[in-house]
């Protein structure tokens, strides 16, 4: 049996779609809201099972990964988060990069020589890396008006993935996946189901103007802290405002603060997109927290640690 896990984001998505655009294979699919990574707890595996892991820490997800292979499974792993120590195994072939410029679907661009760039750009618009995406799509000799058109769409596919549960979300990740998987190139999908890309333009645009008539709970010359209300939409929106105000202030930091069904804070942080640091350090300090360098967060604060947290915060990009 094979599984393909993977996260419910644009990353984890479109490295997928690449995959299977180019070894196509029934498979059946593990994956979740964004912040739901430790996605090899959700299944069971035997010996001769074969596993596509792709943007999930292999760090947070060593034990599993540890018995997989001791069960007899063969693992394919690509990431860009942290890694801890990488196991050693004959049946385990990784491609891990944690560099800050990088993201699962650049590493699968490059795994496929080139095979399917136009998911990998649109992937790392999804992921923020707007420099790395034009790179990419620079010796493609893309028009603006197709960067444009990337751009957005991975934002959407990004967004899509935020929630505290799947019932947030416009699309269940997996949905989506299998919506997107019949086309060859992000172009052909929008013409193609166009219904899809309106509703998450159309969802998009309505939360982000939500989040933007928030004032920030917390500011100085390093960083900013926005803490949005207790509703879905706010839910939805917290990866994105994030993303939207570290590319409005490249020289700050933000801390994104949304509601949680547990009663406290989920916490998204992103590093100055002039100093891409940091993040994954600061987090890692607090249970529940990881991520990467430049965007990482901590999935559960007790409402009694968020001064902890904005001090720290503050004094980590002063």
């Amino acid at each position: 049996m094979h599984f393909d896990i993977f996260n419910g984001d644009a990353d984890g998505i479109c490295a997928l779609i690449q995959l299977r655009l180019d070894q196509p294979l029934a498979s059946t699919l593990i994956t979740g809201i964004k912040r739901d990574i430790q996605l090899l707890d959700k299944l069971t595996v035997s010996s001769g099972d074969q596993l596509t892991v792709l943007d999930i820490s292999l760090q947070k997800n060593s034990t599993r990964l540890n018995e997989f292979l001791n069960q007899g499974a063969h693992i394919f792993y690509v990431d860009h988060h942290q890694s801890g120590d990488i196991p050693s195994h004959p049946h385990l072939k990784t491609i891990i990069n944690t560099d800050s410029a990088t993201c699962t679907s650049l590493l699968v661009n490059q795994y496929l020589n080139g095979k399917y760039p136009l998911w990998a750009i649109t992937a790392a618009f999804g992921d923020n890396l707007n420099r790395s995406a034009e790179q990419l799509a620079a010796t493609l000799h893309l028009n603006p008006t197709e960067l444009e058109t990337l751009e957005n769409l991975g934002i959407y596919i990004n967004y899509n993935g935020y929630g505290s549960c799947i019932e947030d979300l416009h699309f269940a990740p997996d949905k989506l996946y299998r919506e997107m998987a019949a086309y060859h190139s992000p172009f052909d999908f929008i013409s193609g189901n166009h219904d899809i890309f309106s509703q998450l333009k159309q969802g998009y645009e309505q939360d982000m103007e939500s989040a933007q008539r928030i004032a920030p709970e917390y500011q100085s010359d390093a960083v900013a802290v926005f803490i949005l209300p207790d509703t879905i939409w706010a839910r939805r929106v917290n990866g994105v405002f994030g993303n939207f105000l570290a590319n409005l202030h490249p020289d700050r930091a933000h801390a994104v603060i949304t509601y949680n069904k547990d009663n406290d804070y989920q916490v998204g942080v992103r590093a100055p997109l002039n100093n891409k640091t940091g993040a994954d350090e600061l987090c890692s300090a607090f249970p529940s927290g990881g991520g990467r360098k430049a965007a990482a967060g901590i999935n559960h604060l007790p409402g009694d640690k968020l001064d902890i947290f904005i001090q720290q915060f503050d004094d980590f990009y002063s």
